[in-house]
């Protein structure tokens, strides 16, 4: 389906949630943001006005009646519909997030949230999927010069040597390639990583990256891929590509 942002002044965002409080109060900070918004009580509603006015960006409570969240999104992407897709989830869990990203979400939000966070996390997820190529967060291959990761098989290669991973560090080179040029908080992948397990520290991430910094030959101090962010976490500074969709 073709979205036609290329002719708006302002991104048109479509916010669902069944919370009347969420859509009174997002909905308004939206629009002081610089986005012009609409708004869906439930599922089945937001994929009427999906149709009806192609918005740029979905904001889905992930907990809705008709359809929930996700049910929404699974029937974006199984009519081809790319239209960038943000989650609000109330689950803390890691497991339900991995999910909902390999479902063909862009990002997600955890319920209660800052509304200047959704604000920052709706202008990346838009830099990241303008033009209306396929989302990354939905690719099964990604690309970034020698290095490709394959994230149905769970592999990842530098030229032709396979790299040896641990779970957590392929997560975390996912996670980093699907968000390129986009500063990740420490907090930020301890939560993609390990959800809200206050047990482990920040010192987790930063050893992760050492750790794919070792098997990617990636120098700390003038890295080819992972950039650390001074007081705040690391980007992804190389462009990453995926295959040619094909049909």
């Amino acid at each position: 389906m073709a979205h036609h942002s290329q002719a708006r002044q302002r991104p048109l965002v479509l916010l669902a949630d069944d919370e009347p409080d969420v859509l009174g109060a997002v909905g308004p900070f939206l629009t002081r943001s610089g986005f012009d918004v609409i708004t869906a009580a439930d599922g089945l509603l937001a994929l009427d006005e999906v149709d009806r006015h192609e918005p740029d960006l979905c904001v889905l409570d992930v907990l809705m009646p008709g359809a929930d969240g996700r049910e929404v999104l699974r029937r974006l992407r199984q009519r081809d519909d790319w239209v960038p897709v943000l989650l609000l989830t109330q689950v803390g869990e890691a497991v339900e997030r991995a999910m909902a990203l390999e479902e063909g979400a862009d990002d997600y939000l955890n319920k209660p949230f800052d509304p200047h966070e959704l604000v920052a996390r709706i202008r990346a997820v838009l830099r990241r999927t303008g033009g209306g190529r396929q989302p990354l967060a939905t690719a099964a291959e990604l690309s970034s010069g020698t290095l490709r990761l394959d994230r149905v098989a769970r592999r990842a290669w530098l030229g032709t040597r396979e790299l040896t991973l641990t779970p957590k560090a392929l997560t975390l080179l996912e996670y980093l390639m699907t968000h390129p040029d986009e500063a990740l908080s420490r907090q930020r992948l301890l939560e993609v990583l390990w959800g809200f397990d206050d047990a482990v520290g920040t010192r987790a991430v930063d050893n992760r990256i050492a750790e794919l910094r070792r098997a990617l030959g990636d120098d700390a101090a003038d890295p080819t891929w992972i950039d650390t962010v001074p007081g705040s976490g690391y980007r992804f500074g190389a462009e990453v590509s995926t295959p040619p969709r094909t049909g």
